[in-house]
């Protein structure tokens, strides 16, 4: 099942993908994708208890918003392929590297990316996004994390190199800028993408392509990521967490190479839709 929401930025409705193209609005029995609706159940009541085909479709050509409502945590993983470590020198981490981005960084798959005022170093990372599905806390294992997952979508961690490596402190404040998470088009349900570790990912910028990774090259697996990142934080029903890019970001281009405005960013994912957002001056 691929969850949308659909809409104004700020007013979008829960839908439902069938097809290719198709989106049925669910708003009538389910009041958004978020905490609440995971934590409850909802994704289950969904897949079992409502006969999606009656539900009135959503307005052609809407404008598609994050699948998952702001979520209260977005958890990030760094230099999670080996070979992105290696194009940034970096050393093979032995543990998750984990940061945070900030919520009000969640953007639309297809929404602008806005360029901070005096930036010079906004770059692009193609990630597989996890939604955690029940609130969690110290799972026992990685196995354990397999039951867990309400689904994976796409997601595009933008960062501001200089504010990320080049002001002190975490990366936080280079990663959190607004519009620079931009989420979906879809979440995916687990039974729809069987092995998580054996996915496609490319970017493209200005029709160039600038990524080609697979999720088989992730040095810690979705399943490690969730259960390590539970050992030390309780996740929560909706939460997202992004696990790692593979090479091909500007910063490592030689020379480098950065985002500016008019810029096209488009990327995807096998199995999980893709993006095409235009950057913009803030």
């Amino acid at each position: 099942m691929k969850l949308v929401r659909f809409g104004a930025r700020g007013q979008e409705r829960p839908g439902v993908l069938i097809g290719e193209s198709t989106i049925k609005d669910c708003s009538a029995i389910v009041p958004d994708y978020d905490h609440a609706f995971f934590a409850s159940g909802g994704l289950e009541r969904l897949r079992t208890g409502v006969d999606l085909g009656t539900l009135p479709d959503a307005p052609a050509g809407a404008r598609l918003g994050a699948p998952v409502a702001r979520p209260r945590n977005v958890f990030a993983i760094g230099l999670n392929y080996a070979d992105h470590a290696k194009e940034t020198n970096a050393a093979i981490p032995a543990e998750p590297i984990l940061f945070m981005k900030a919520t009000t960084a969640v953007n639309g798959p297809c929404d602008p990316i806005r360029i901070p005022h005096g930036s010079q170093k906004t770059d692009w990372e193609v990630e597989l996004g996890v939604v955690i599905g029940r609130d969690i806390h110290a799972l026992g294992s990685a196995t354990e994390a397999r039951e867990v997952i309400a689904g994976f979508m796409l997601a595009n961690d933008v960062s501001e190199r200089e504010f990320q490596l080049e002001r002190g402190g975490q990366w936080s404040k280079g990663k959190s800028c607004p519009t620079f998470l931009p989420l979906g088009p879809w979440l995916v349900t687990p039974d729809e993408i069987p092995d998580p570790q054996s996915l496609g990912l490319w970017l493209d910028v200005n029709g160039r392509r600038r990524q080609t990774g697979s999720t088989a090259t992730m040095i810690f697996d979705v399943w490690k990521i969730v259960h390590y990142v539970s050992r030390f934080i309780q996740l929560e029903a909706g939460d997202v967490i992004i696990t790692g890019t593979p090479p091909g970001v500007g910063m490592a281009r030689t020379p480098p190479e950065f985002l500016r405005p008019g810029d096209v960013v488009e990327l995807g994912i096998d199995g999980l839709g893709r993006q095409r957002s235009v950057c913009e001056q803030a």
